[in-house]
């Protein structure tokens, strides 16, 4: 396991991260354990999650597993999403992002989040309020780096700007979604990570499972892709489907493991500093893990990227490239 800067932190974080999602929902606590285990033998040291997964749950499972060791962790987590039926306990106000960090920290046992996220952008709060918020829990130690997902590259520099001019702490990482078949970020959020010194930690490397195989041979697999609403809107156009069945094809006729390879190519784009890798059980994470011995050089990851769609760049202007 190789180790990179995080932003400009001057912190060291594992070339994966783990997302521990799954911890105490899809996950029982025993096989959390057993995958969080595999990841520390592994060299992982970057952990992520989020206050809303599995109902906190997720955070609780963490926090239990980490005991003895937290600080030798880089441990993310993320608020923004609704908690119950209270129209404040939502959003990136200072109020909710206040209440909602003191509840990630009492979940998983520690006094502090190393990096924490602003889950998605807030439309309905001033960018220098939200920004606002980040810098009071900065200063109080209870958070030491802001960070922001789903976010776009405007949104971005507009939080980042706030923070200039107020001369509080600035974002350090980004988290959006980045694989073969969802390749948006390629168009301006990675371009401008790498110009601002921002790490970039993708989640969702194999495209919800669609780029692990599973799929390729048709028919009517159960898994995520068919039962989750989200994962079906987001992963259902036809020719993501194409590229799929491409893509396994290709790793069958190279000797790579799908997984490996969806994983090994989101990380050696440049401005990536770490991908999000996370499983139900050790036999899933197995695959990601080993995708640090591929050898995924720019020759490969051209071939691989070739059998998907690039996006046009941000100008439009295809025709002058």
């Amino acid at each position: 396991m190789k180790y990179r800067p995080l932003g400009r932190t001057g912190v060291q974080v594992s070339e994966l991260c783990f997302g521990t999602m799954p911890f105490g929902s899809d996950a029982d606590e025993e096989a959390s354990a057993r995958m969080y285990a595999a990841g520390c033998d592994a060299g992982i040291n970057f952990f992520d999650t989020a206050d809303t997964y599995g109902g906190g749950e997720s955070e609780r499972v963490l926090g239990r597993l980490m005991k003895g060791h937290r600080d030798e962790l880089v441990i993310a987590t993320k608020c923004y999403n609704p908690w119950g039926d209270d129209v404040n306990a939502r959003g990136a106000s200072r109020r909710h992002v206040a209440r909602a960090v003191e509840a990630s920290l009492r979940r998983l046992g520690t006094d502090r989040v190393d990096v924490l996220f602003l889950h998605q952008f807030d439309a309905r709060t001033p960018i220098d309020e939200q920004m606002r918020g980040l810098e009071d829990l900065v200063r109080s130690g209870k958070v030491l780096y802001p960070a922001a997902s789903n976010y776009a590259a405007w949104q971005t520099v507009a939080a980042l700007a706030a923070q200039e001019r107020h001369g509080w702490a600035r974002l350090q990482v980004v988290e959006p979604m980045y694989n073969l078949v969802k390749r948006q970020a390629e168009v301006e959020i990675l371009p401008m990570a790498q110009a601002l010194d921002l790490s970039v930690i993708p989640y969702s490397p194999t495209g919800g499972g669609l780029l692990s195989g599973k799929y390729a041979g048709g028919g009517e697999n159960r898994g995520r892709l068919h039962t989750n609403e989200m994962y079906t809107a987001r992963y259902g156009d036809e020719w993501m489907h194409d590229v799929a069945m491409k893509f396994a094809a290709f790793c069958n006729e190279r000797g790579l493991h799908p997984v490996s390879a969806a994983v090994a190519w989101v990380g050696a784009h440049p401005a990536v500093t770490a991908p999000i890798v996370g499983a139900r059980n050790v036999e899933q994470l197995r695959a990601s893990l080993d995708s640090v011995s591929i050898d995924m050089t720019p020759e490969l990851r051209a071939e691989i990227s070739a059998l998907s769609r690039t996006p046009p760049p941000a100008t439009d202007r295809s025709e002058e490239i």
